[in-house]
């Protein structure tokens, strides 16, 4: 007697449902990612040995470019309502000046938020002179604290 052999169903998978998601979530990720606002314009940082951390926002921005121009620019935070919902969003507000006033653009910044770190972006060609008029102008104000930004130098240790 010869025994029949059971015929094998294929199971067919529909992916569909699957490419759906896949889909949802990376418009999900893309509308939901805060980036790092761009930069009002671009500077060659002077090299250092020390890190520190800058928050993310309540920053006010001082550029210093190689050409002396001088930027204050910083993120106000505001909030924004929704369907009844508020959300926190931040408005850039900006501004070009000259090195003596930049004091009156923090003071300005200042008044919408009292933490707000002062952050001072120097070109590492700008000129001395302008980066003794912008902490002048500060001082004169009373704002003797502040960050400057530098780029980190990485040391190769021998051997490696």
């Amino acid at each position: 007697m010869a025994i029949k052999k059971k015929r094998r169903v294929n199971i067919v998978t529909d992916m569909t449902p699957m490419v759906d998601i896949a889909f949802l979530l990376l418009i999900f990720y893309m509308a939901t990612t805060t980036f790092k606002p761009p930069e009002t314009k671009a500077v060659t940082l002077p090299s250092s040995h020390s890190e520190i951390k800058l928050p993310d926002q309540d920053i006010i921005n001082i550029t210093v470019t190689k050409l002396d121009s001088v930027y204050v620019d910083y993120l106000a935070p505001t909030m924004v309502e929704v369907d009844g919902v508020e959300f926190k969003s931040t408005v850039r507000k900006y501004a070009e000046t000259d090195a003596t006033s930049v004091a009156f653009y923090i003071n300005k910044a200042r008044e919408k938020n009292l933490r707000a770190l002062v952050v001072i972006k120097a070109d590492k060609d700008a000129s001395f002179g302008t980066m003794e008029r912008v902490m002048k102008s500060m001082q004169e104000n009373n704002l003797t604290k502040f960050q400057v930004v530098t780029d980190m130098i990485v040391e190769q240790i021998d051997g490696e």
